[in-house]
């Protein structure tokens, strides 16, 4: 493919959206949640964890924490226990507790709806902001991205950037607002079942004639 104009790769992504939303018109993220808090706590789960895995421990939990004042009270041994398989238990019980004691103490006890006061909550970053804003609230404030995404933006040649807020700034500049955060689920789906790590169906891949590096990986 020769080189793109900006306004081409412009062009090309928003086909590409066009035609995922086509193959995949399910999108969303894998995490099972009822709740903004609950969508919060899955995400900080899901860190370095299949989404499979914080499903199976969420069952649980969710039945035992149902509300912020849950998790701020509950002991860190406790939580750390219930969270261990997931990995990183010790920094993701930390970061739920803490978070939910500032979602209580300066968030009226509601999870925030902006990407300021998300990234004011402890151990939240972009990713997960971006996660419960988009799927929680339908607040495209950015694009969440995680190894999927990353992958599939150098492929399809739409970011040359290795760094994740360095991918979501370019993403971000290519697809319209609206459909951010439905870019993200449309590109993880896409991840999943077609551009895989290991052996990527480019014979099969519905988005192939708008993909660079189609039969080349």
């Amino acid at each position: 493919m020769a080189r793109e104009s900006k306004t081409q790769r412009i062009d090309r992504t928003a086909n590409i959206i066009a035609t995922l939303r086509k193959t995949f018109p399910n999108a969303r993220t894998a995490l099972n949640y009822s709740s903004p808090l609950e969508l919060l706590v899955a995400t900080i789960l899901s860190a370095q964890c299949t989404d499979k895995r914080v499903n199976i421990v969420t069952k649980d939990l969710f039945r035992k924490y149902r509300t912020p004042e849950d998790y701020a009270k509950a002991r860190q041994a406790t939580l750390e226990n219930q969270i261990r398989s997931t990995g990183f238990y010790r920094n993701k019980a930390k970061s739920i507790r803490e978070s939910c004691a500032k979602i209580l103490a300066d968030f009226d006890g509601k999870v925030p709806r902006t990407m300021d006061e998300m990234l004011a909550l402890p151990g939240v970053a972009r990713k997960t902001a971006n996660v419960v804003l988009g799927s929680a609230f339908g607040v495209n404030e950015g694009i969440a991205v995680d190894t999927h995404v990353k992958r599939l933006a150098g492929r399809l040649r739409l970011s040359r950037h290795k760094l994740p807020h360095k991918i979501e700034r370019d993403l971000m500049d290519l697809a319209p607002r609206k459909d951010w955060a439905m870019f993200s689920h449309l590109l993880i789906w896409h991840g999943r079942t077609y551009c895989t790590a290991r052996k990527p169906n480019c014979t099969d891949c519905p988005v192939s004639d708008l993909c660079p590096s189609a039969g080349e990986v």
